[in-house]
């Protein structure tokens, strides 16, 4: 993302969380297409990149729900590489962002430590080992202020205000969808 480029980052990423809601909310038997999702997905990891080093693990793979019956089919739901597994850290990658989000909006200052920590320590240190949370306590010394993040993401402390707010709700009606496809056939999601 270059700096002054006049791409809202922030507000696509909110509309786009916003449409996957709606798809979710408009029919108990609904379908998220992986096409939207992955488009959304994809609007998300920049985020990653902003705040360095720290979160350089939170990579994202896309899949739908029809590859994760074809993952239960071939018995490979908690293979490495399978598209349940990829779904399954997808989540945690939103899950992440929507804590981050959350904590920002309520943190005063400048600082974004204490936000990405909260957020890190929810949603990944239980499914990370001891050299993984080192690193990442590591790195949290270097993440960007909240200024520098906004001034990437080319928004003002207002509209970026709206627009994770906006992240913050939607995106928890579609981490609850995933959830509800692991629940439903049993596969647990703290693995």
């Amino acid at each position: 993302m270059a700096e002054g480029n006049g791409d809202k980052t922030l507000r696509k990423i909110a509309e786009a969380f916003k449409d996957l809601a709606n798809v979710v909310t408009d029919s108990q038997s609904a379908e998220v297409k992986v096409s939207p999702f992955s488009h959304a997905c994809s609007l998300v990891s920049p985020l990653f990149g902003c705040l360095g080093v720290a979160f350089k693990f939170a990579e994202m793979d896309y899949v739908a729900k029809s590859l994760i019956e074809l993952d239960v089919q071939a018995n490979t739901v908690r293979k490495g590489g399978s598209h349940t597994r990829n779904l399954l850290r997808v989540k945690r990658g939103l899950d992440m962002v929507r804590v981050l989000f959350e904590q920002i909006l309520v943190t005063e200052g400048n600082s974004l430590r204490n936000p990405a920590s909260k957020a890190y320590e929810q949603v990944f240190a239980p499914h990370h080992g001891w050299a993984i949370r080192k690193a990442v306590s590591v790195g949290m010394y270097v993440l960007p202020t909240k200024e520098q993040l906004l001034k990437k993401l080319n928004e003002d402390e207002a509209s970026a205000k709206g627009h994770m707010q906006s992240y913050v709700t939607a995106s928890a009606l579609l981490i609850q969808y995933i959830d509800k496809l692991f629940v439903s056939r049993d596969l647990g999601i703290d693995w």
